[in-house]
C-alpha cells in the first residue's frame, strides 16, 4: 500500500509516501507567497506527481484550517488566495485515488493513533501546543473532526481575560514577556528564575485546560506536539500538580501524558487520514 502524504504549511508543502508502513521520499517546495489559488493547487499537484511513481493507493493532506466534510479547505492560513477551494474533488479528478483533507491538529492526532504513541489506545487526544493550542480526537479508535470539523478546538474556550488558546500555548510567553517559548526556554535552562516561574505558569494553565479535555473527552492518552512541548520537562511538574484537585482520582491514576517522538508527525499524519477513513492499520 503506498499513501502519499502531505503537510500544507503556509511557507511550503512537504510530502512523503508511506511505503508498506515505512515512510520514504520525503521531500518539500517552498509556496509562491503570493500565488493564485491556481498556482498553489499547480504546486501541490506537481509534488504529488513527483512522488507519484510506484504508484498511489490514496492522498491525505493536513491544512492549518477549517475543512468540511465534503474536502472544501476554507480560510488557509498564510495563504490569502484560499479562501474556498474544493481540495478533494479537485485532487480526485486529477489523480483517480480517494483523497482525504482535514486540519493540521487532528492530522497530529491520527498520525500517533498509526504511528506514535497512541497505537495501544482507542480513546486519544492530540495536543499541539506551538503558536496556538489545536487538539485533534480518536475516539473508539476512529477520528472524531465534527460535523463542521470543529470538534477539539478547547484552544477557543474563554478563559480569564481571553481564550484557553492565549494562556496554553506560544501565545502566553509572547502576551507575559513579548518574548518566544524557545527563547524562554534557553534561559530557564540556563538558570534564570523569571523564565522558570514563567514556564511554572504556563504548566498551571494548560493543567487546567487538560482538565477540560479529561472532563469532556475522558482519553486514555494525551499526547502533546508542537514547538512548546519539546519545553515539557520545563512545566511538566507545575501541570501535575495542578491537575492534583481533578475531581475524578480513578480518571487521574490512569491518564497518560507524553510528549510526541514520531519523526515528520505532520507527512504521516496527513497520510493516516487514509488509514482511519480505510478503518485499516498502518501496513
Amino acid at each position: 500500500m503506498n499513501i502519499l502524504g502531505i503537510d500544507l504549511g503556509g511557507t511550503n508543502a512537504r510530502a512523503g509516501v508511506i511505503m508498506d508502513g515505512h515512510l520514504s521520499k520525503v521531500t518539500a517546495v517552498p509556496l509562491k507567497p503570493n500565488g493564485s489559488e491556481s498556482e498553489i493547487l499547480a504546486q501541490i499537484e506537481e509534488l504529488i506527481e513527483g512522488l507519484a511513481d510506484a504508484g498511489l493507493d490514496g492522498i491525505g493532506i493536513g491544512v492549518p484550517s477549517i475543512v468540511d466534510e465534503r474536502g472544501i479547505v476554507y480560510e488557509v492560513v498564510n495563504i490569502p488566495s484560499w479562501k474556498q477551494v474544493p481540495v478533494k474533488d479537485l485532487l480526485e479528478q486529477r489523480f483517480k485515488v480517494p483523497v482525504h483533507v482535514n486540519n493540521d491538529a487532528n492530522c497530529f492526532a491520527v498520525g500517533e493513533k498509526y504511528f506514535g504513541k497512541g497505537r495501544p489506545f482507542r480513546d486519544i487526544v492530540g495536543m499541539v501546543i506551538g503558536t496556538g493550542l489545536g487538539v485533534g480526537l480518536i475516539i473508539n479508535d476512529r477520528l472524531y473532526a465534527g460535523s463542521n470539523c470543529g470538534a477539539g478546538e478547547f484552544g477557543m474556550i474563554p478563559w480569564k481575560e481571553g481564550i484557553l488558546e492565549d494562556y496554553c500555548s506560544g501565545k502566553f510567553f509572547k502576551l507575559s514577556d513579548n518574548m518566544s517559548g524557545e527563547e524562554l526556554s534557553r534561559k530557564a535552562l540556563q538558570g534564570d528564575s523569571h523564565a522558570r516561574d514563567l514556564f511554572a505558569e504556563f504548566g498551571r494553565n494548560l493543567g487546567r485546560a487538560i482538565e477540560i479535555v479529561l472532563l469532556a473527552v475522558d482519553p486514555q492518552i494525551i499526547i502533546l506536539g508542537g514547538s512548546v512541548s519539546q519545553s515539557f520537562p520545563l512545566f511538566r511538574d507545575a501541570m501535575w500538580k495542578s491537575l492534583g484537585s481533578f475531581p475524578y482520582s480513578q480518571t487521574l491514576g490512569k491518564i497518560r501524558i507524553e510528549v510526541s517522538e514520531v519523526d515528520n508527525v505532520a507527512i504521516r499524519g496527513a497520510a493516516a487520514l487514509y488509514l482511519d477513513a480505510m478503518n485499516t492499520g498502518p501496513t
